[in-house]
């Protein structure tokens, strides 16, 4: 299964929202013809109009791949429009948060091929990182071509068990967030220290997305390049010795953090 496959047998978009369009531009991008995507989405974006793939029409029977980008709350809508699908050749996709690979099973049937993926936000961007895991059905033709689609938002990884998709769901699908977090508190720092709200804002960005883009290009890893900028006896040190604290810094609380959203993503996919 390739990307010619892909073209020939068709595409079939759920749910055409941020995710779903970062990912069909990049498609397009990349040479996926838009005759051979089908999106359906209730409400297509005006860029979305301008793509000339197929929107809100009928649908290929056995189209190669279905991408499900419809958010969980909808799943119990959406999905079963797409049950005469399953048990067939289609590969099933899904990016949807808190939705296990048996909730696609027992709509679509048994027999489906499924894989089910964990992005982040800033796939919006082409940055992002997800991970996939497949059912026994999915062979590793298919499961190529899933990783192949996905990596037009940024870097795919595989996962040995679904299981895992918890843990990757507290590291990196929230993870966005706690950086944001870190953004927002290290601006109001510099606040409190005398500069102003719009310059210590800047300063916090460009620090935090500099450091992050030199952490994943450089040979060195994170922790010699925080040691490469630590002065002994210098503010850096000052600062760690605060951050580092084992009892009140940065391992323990992020390590609470990431244990409460694996335990909430655990009950979430409980129902």
């Amino acid at each position: 299964m390739d990307m010619k496959h892909l073209a020939d047998k068709g595409l079939v978009l759920l749910g055409c929202g941020k995710m779903g369009s970062a990912m069909l531009a990049g498609w397009l991008k990349d040479g996926l013809p838009a005759a051979s995507v089908f999106v359906l989405d209730p409400y297509p974006s005006d860029w979305l109009l301008t793509t000339n793939v197929h929107i809100n029409t009928d649908l290929p029977t056995d189209p190669a791949i279905v991408l499900v980008a419809v958010k969980p709350q909808m799943m119990g809508e959406a999905l079963p429009v797409m049950a005469a699908m399953g048990n067939g050749d289609t590969v099933f996709v899904s990016v949807a948060a808190g939705t296990p690979i048996a909730q696609f099973e027992d709509v679509l049937g048994g027999q489906t091929p499924i894989v089910r993926a964990m992005p982040n936000t800033p796939a919006a961007i082409g940055r992002g990182i997800t991970a996939i895991i497949g059912n026994r059905h999915v062979s590793d033709a298919a499961l190529d071509l899933a990783d192949q689609l996905l990596a037009a938002i940024g870097q795919v990884v595989r996962l040995e068990t679904e299981d895992q998709i918890d843990a990757v769901t507290g590291v990196s699908g929230s993870g966005p967030a706690y950086v944001f977090h870190l953004i927002e508190t290290l601006a109001q720092a510099g606040e409190a220290q005398g500069l102003s709200a719009d310059l210590a804002m800047q300063l916090a960005k460009a620090t935090v997305g500099g450091a992050g883009a030199l952490a994943e290009v450089a040979e060195e890893d994170p922790t010699q390049l925080r040691i490469n900028v630590t002065s002994p006896n210098g503010t850096t040190q000052a600062a760690l010795e605060v951050l580092m604290d084992e009892g009140r810094g940065f391992p323990n609380l992020l390590d609470r953090a990431v244990a409460a959203a694996v335990t909430r993503s655990k009950e979430l996919a409980r129902g």
